[in-house]
């Protein structure tokens, strides 16, 4: 008989996670306090909301005895890197299903070089089928191709990794006014709100374009909705969504987008990860600029990776 896998308590993550204060000139000079959650110190290969999200799905892997993981992910997916590395450390056979088949010609780039490194098995698939990745007759088919495997969404974000994130809301109850976290799927946004206190709010800002103009309801407003009720039974929280900083969508940016991060590096030492934190910080210093906080209050950033 095969001996269970460990869980991911096995890897110590370094829990909770660091909360620093840095003097950031748009939020003082506001009165405002500027709090860095730091997320990206949890664990080297398993870093932020990737953490937070993962390491419930793979404790119910672990618990049902499974031996392998399946994830979706684009060229340059941190969710694809961390369930690799996952599987490496706790000894789960990894699949990484891989949006774009022209991918397969060509050399990989460095992101799926270290998914391969890690031992995950790359797939990839054709745009239009990677659309309809959820329907049972792409499971079915990688199911024939690769035999049983838990499938965990791309991103990470389900009911599981929603709950799992309410540790990040817990962790900061008490220390700020405002939490603002950067979105790619919506789970850690769900569950952040979710385990604020009541007297909290949290704002995600997308980085991708919402698809219903610059004054309509992004496409994650309902996504975090689904979670919360998949994961809670109904809303959690109070939260809302900025759509204005995405800089042209996923992995996108712009010279100001740019410029801002690096003065931010300089200014603080802190290297900026650019596809989720950049934005992050970004908005956040557009709202301090738009006097959004009261004098007094207290804000604090989610700072979910490493460059």
């Amino acid at each position: 008989m095969s001996r269970p896998h460990p869980g991911p308590d096995a890897l110590r993550p370094r829990l909770p996670s660091p909360l620093q204060e840095v003097e950031d000139e748009p939020f003082a000079r506001r009165g405002v306090r500027l709090l860095l959650k730091r997320d990206d110190l949890i664990h080297p290969d398993l870093p932020g909301n990737k953490w937070r999200k993962l390491a419930p799905n793979l404790r119910a892997a672990a618990a049902a005895g499974e031996r392998a993981l399946l994830t979706f992910g684009g060229a340059y997916s941190n969710h694809l890197r961390a369930t690799a590395a996952a599987g490496r450390l706790l000894g789960f056979a990894t699949i990484g299903v891989v949006r774009g088949d022209e991918l397969a010609a060509t050399p990989l780039n460095p992101s799926l070089a270290r998914c391969a490194a890690d031992g995950m098995r790359l797939h990839f698939i054709d745009r239009a089928r990677y659309r309809r990745k959820t329907d049972p007759d792409v499971l079915a088919a990688l199911h024939d191709r690769f035999g049983a495997f838990r499938v965990i969404p791309e991103g990470g974000s389900n009911s599981l990794a929603a709950q799992g994130c309410t540790e990040l809301g817990r962790e900061l109850r008490g220390a700020a006014d405002t939490v603002a976290v950067a979105c790619g799927t919506g789970g850690t946004l769900a569950g952040l709100a979710a385990g604020l206190g009541p007297a909290q709010r949290a704002i995600g800002f997308p980085v991708l374009k919402g698809g219903d103009g610059p004054d309509g309801p992004h496409f994650l407003q309902e996504t975090v909705e689904e979670l919360q009720r998949a994961a809670f039974g109904g809303p959690r929280g109070d939260w809302r969504l900025d759509g204005r900083f995405h800089c042209g969508g996923y992995a996108r940016t712009t010279p100001e987008l740019d410029a801002f991060a690096a003065a931010f590096e300089d200014r603080h030492g802190l290297p900026v990860e650019r596809v989720y934190v950049a934005k992050l910080l970004y908005g956040l210093t557009a709202l301090a600029e738009e006097d959004a906080f009261a004098p007094g209050s207290t804000v604090a950033a989610v700072i979910t990776g490493t460059p």
